[in-house]
């Protein structure tokens, strides 16, 4: 795909962007002055008024937003290849990832599950699709078709198709989610001043040269020089850490991509937060705008500031990124897809009986190192 952008990294971003946006709620409900009398004709001034007695406090303060979410709490995050520009272009889950927020609040596991997952997919006679089994990307696409407009396929509805396939196969229930498409990653890391991240191997960029422009391409091969970002600590601006997260044409492939990804996202949690942007209103609101329409929102009835508040005091280092191993599917040089090994499908198991800890101290090769 020319130009094509693989979105993991944008998307577990809203993650961080709600913790940010709860800290700054949070920071707005308590720094708020209590109002005062309101002074009308012939009211006397503060100091010629005569002294009263307070009355007695009959109802309890309103609770802040999101007061009741205790957890457990997921969250489904979804990367969208669309073209908006083609008539008729389906969009694809290129990123698929889920945040999952244990009872108490005080921790989140973050993982993702391959785009190529060999996964069952529900009818959906919405879009006039009768099921099947197939990959985790062509929910999206699948659900999104409008049988009366089918210039206009819809992502509302492809997200709705790819939440219960993803409910289903991981047995959690999803709460909300966030669909991003193409746009404002560059915009919004370099809003941020880059990001330090520690490069863990060689990675030469297919799509990049070492200025930024993109490499010539005829058919599906690019020519001329290359980006190559080298293992060690590095600072990346928004072009840069961008084309890292989206290569797979290296070591490990798309398990690295997915490694690199969250190792990036870490990387930009604990920039907001050192820089205390998560206490800076405008600040947040400045990041917030670089999104600008690449974010949708999707709340099941809940509000965006609900989730931002109950997740306002979840800190960086409280996001444990794990990395499913997964294998190839297919006979001889079929090809049909991915599935999960079974030390990945027996985490989710752990994760939905509250054990997840202690299933990643057995097996901590899943813990995604930053």
């Amino acid at each position: 795909m020319t130009r094509r952008r693989l979105l993991l990294g944008l998307a577990a971003l809203v993650a961080v962007m709600l913790v940010a946006a709860g800290a700054v709620v949070t920071t707005r409900l308590v720094s708020r002055p209590s109002p005062g009398p309101v002074a009308g004709p012939g009211t006397p001034s503060p100091s010629t008024a005569a002294p009263t007695t307070p009355a007695p406090v009959t109802s309890s303060p309103t609770p802040p937003p999101g007061a009741d979410l205790k957890g457990p709490l997921n969250l489904l995050l979804v990367g969208v290849d669309t073209r908006v520009s083609v008539p008729g272009w389906e969009p694809h889950a290129d990123a698929v990832l889920v945040l999952h927020v244990p009872a108490g609040l005080g921790r989140a596991y973050l993982f993702s599950l391959p785009r190529d997952l060999v996964v069952d997919i529900p009818a959906y006679p919405k879009a006039g699709y009768p099921g099947g089994r197939t990959k985790l990307t062509h929910a999206m696409s699948y659900g999104s078709r409008v049988p009366a407009d089918k210039k206009h396929p819809s992502t509302a509805q492809g997200y709705e198709l790819l939440r219960t396939t993803v409910s289903r196969y991981t047995g959690l229930r999803i709460d909300a989610g966030a669909v991003i498409t193409f746009g404002g990653f560059d915009k919004l890391v370099d809003t941020l001043g880059g990001v330090d991240l520690y490069v863990d191997q060689r990675v030469a960029s297919i799509h990049r040269r070492p200025d930024g422009r993109y490499r010539d391409r005829t058919g599906s091969t690019y020519t001329g020089p290359q980006m190559v970002y080298q293992p060690g600590n590095r600072h990346l601006t928004g072009w840069q850490a961008l084309d890292y997260a989206r290569q797979r044409y290296t070591a490990g492939g798309d398990y690295t991509r997915q490694r690199h990804q969250q190792q990036l996202i870490r990387a930009l949690a604990r920039k907001i937060l050192d820089q205390g942007v998560a206490r800076d209103p405008d600040r947040v609101e400045q990041v917030a705008g670089a999104l600008g329409k690449t974010l949708v929102y999707v709340g099941g009835g809940r509000r965006l500031v609900d989730f931002a508040y109950a997740l306002g005091g979840l800190p960086a280092e409280k996001f444990v990124l794990v990395g499913l191993p997964g294998e190839g599917v297919g006979s001889g040089a079929s090809y049909r897809g991915e599935q999960l090994r079974p030390t990945g499908r027996q985490f989710l198991v752990a994760l939905r009986g509250g054990s997840a800890d202690a299933y990643l101290a057995a097996h901590p090769s899943l813990r995604v190192k930053s």
